[in-house]
């Protein structure tokens, strides 16, 4: 057994090199980053994102490809924007950042990147909750639900928390390790789960598939009350749904450790075996959910699998949650650790992991998963935009990169204008233009690119003040 001293000596001992660059022998090989993808893409939010599709009444021929291309494209800015950034500094995306906006906007900024992270990682543990509470008989959430609906609900959420929250507080190698052995498992259910009950839907031979998929399980007739989604909808939310983590640079966090840039092919892991074959499996399963239930309005993950293949898709949706959530923990209280580097990064996680389990307790986190998660990749995309010019444009356009850290500075006004700038024109087109949400990533880049460089030109042109 663990006495107290040895567990927190063991987690005082946890290195995650938070101000500085990973050392050579702490360098990762493939695996780490093929299991890390694999069991984070391959996770949770596929058995909401694989069903919202059927509700918004995509169509087959939009969603196959839409998917093949947008995952396409996640992958190439994974490895040739995120991996060549995270490769080139080995630092985190917070501490990068700090050296070129400074400590005051950093700290604003990693508020709001760990927030996001945190609400994300809460929507795995309430995904986990819906198989947890099956043996327990536990009210499941609607599509409409918005509060938590029971005490049973709320301690089964919190028991998920607990769970998830010690696995992150251990840092990056047992966040890999666990997602190592849980990847190959999961996406096997996925599979499995989705060929056994095709028959159910009318599929008895394989020439049966396409016209069921077709006519049964993406008609492209939305549910009532829900949007339709076209071919782009699919494509630029395959794409962007992972925003924040590729082009908005969160996955410098995890790149750092690579030997290698090229391993942020490594999402291909992810992305194709959840972000393809687990999507289109739990929209399987959904769709013959709909059918049996006479389109229920309950939206409960855990159910859904346990009715379809038993106890083997609901304890895939407890580990699914799971593998999602870990990472997303990490990334949250490397966020907060950065604002002070004196505060233990797994006392941090504790306190992250505390406000991420509050926030799993409300179902509509759940409901609204889509929406979310286009929305926090939008609000990070911005300072990703910033660090590629830095790193690789100002420079050569005979401009200071890393201002704030060469001038001493707590604020670089060139990055918190750019910020600021970015998402109201973003909103601006939302509001007054109609362009929804999954396609403002892409305008938003390019203006975010424009701005810092204008910007910089402007904040440079006087002398640059160099701290003593």
């Amino acid at each position: 057994m663990w006495s107290k001293k040895s567990l927190v000596q063991q987690l005082n001992a946890v290195n995650e090199y938070e101000q500085e660059p990973i050392p050579q022998n702490k360098l990762k090989g493939w695996k780490s980053f093929l299991g890390t993808y694999a069991g984070e893409h391959t996770a949770g939010t596929e058995f909401v994102i694989g069903p919202l599709f059927v509700a918004h009444g995509a169509s087959a021929v939009d969603l196959v490809s839409g998917l093949i291309i947008g995952n396409i494209l996640a992958v190439l800015s994974w490895a040739f924007y995120t991996g060549k950034i995270a490769v080139k500094t080995r630092v985190t995306l917070y501490y990068q950042l700090e050296k070129i906006a400074g400590h005051r906007f950093t700290t604003l900024y990693n508020l709001v990147n760990a927030g996001l992270f945190c609400f994300l990682a809460g929507a795995m543990i309430a995904v986990s909750a819906t198989a947890v509470g099956i043996p327990f008989n536990l009210p499941m959430p609607q599509l409409t639900d918005v509060y938590p609906n029971s005490v049973g609900w709320v301690l089964t959420v919190f028991a998920i928390g607990t769970i998830t929250t010690v696995v992150a507080m251990f840092g990056f190698d047992l966040v890999s390790k666990f997602a190592n052995v849980a990847a190959p498992w999961m996406i096997m259910v996925f599979i499995a789960s989705a060929i056994a009950v095709l028959p159910r839907l009318g599929v008895t031979q394989l020439s049966d598939f396409w016209p069921v998929a077709q006519e049964t399980i993406w008609t492209g007739i939305p549910l009532e009350g829900q949007s339709k989604f076209t071919f782009w909808h699919v494509m630029f939310f395959a794409w962007f749904c992972n925003m924040a983590m590729h082009i908005g640079l969160a996955d410098m966090s995890i790149l750092r450790y690579a030997k290698k840039w090229q391993y942020g092919f490594a999402s291909s892991t992810g992305v194709f075996l959840g972000h393809f074959i687990a999507w289109i499996a739990s929209g399987i399963l959904y769709s013959l959910f709909l059918l049996e239930s006479q389109n229920s309005l309950t939206f409960a993950p855990g159910p859904i699998a346990y009715s379809a293949v038993g106890i083997a898709g609901a304890i895939c949706v407890i580990i699914a949650g799971w593998t999602t959530a870990n990472p997303t923990l990490y990334r949250a209280g490397l966020a907060i650790q950065s604002i002070n580097p004196k505060w233990k990064t797994w006392k941090v996680t504790l306190f992250v992991g505390f406000v991420t389990t509050l926030a799993a307790c409300f179902p509509a986190l759940v409901m609204m998963l889509l929406e979310f998660v286009a929305l926090y990749g939008l609000i990070l995309m911005p300072l990703g935009a910033v660090i590629f010019i830095d790193i690789y444009v100002l420079e050569k356009m005979g401009l200071q990169p890393n201002y704030a850290s060469f001038t001493g500075s707590n604020l670089n006004w060139s990055a918190a204008l750019t910020w600021a700038i970015t998402l109201v024109f973003c909103l601006g087109l939302n509001l007054f233009v109609g362009v929804e949400i999954f396609f403002l990533g892409l305008p938003g880049w390019f203006v975010a690119v424009a701005v810092y460089i204008i910007a910089s030109k402007i904040n440079q042109k006087k002398p640059i003040p160099v701290s003593a």
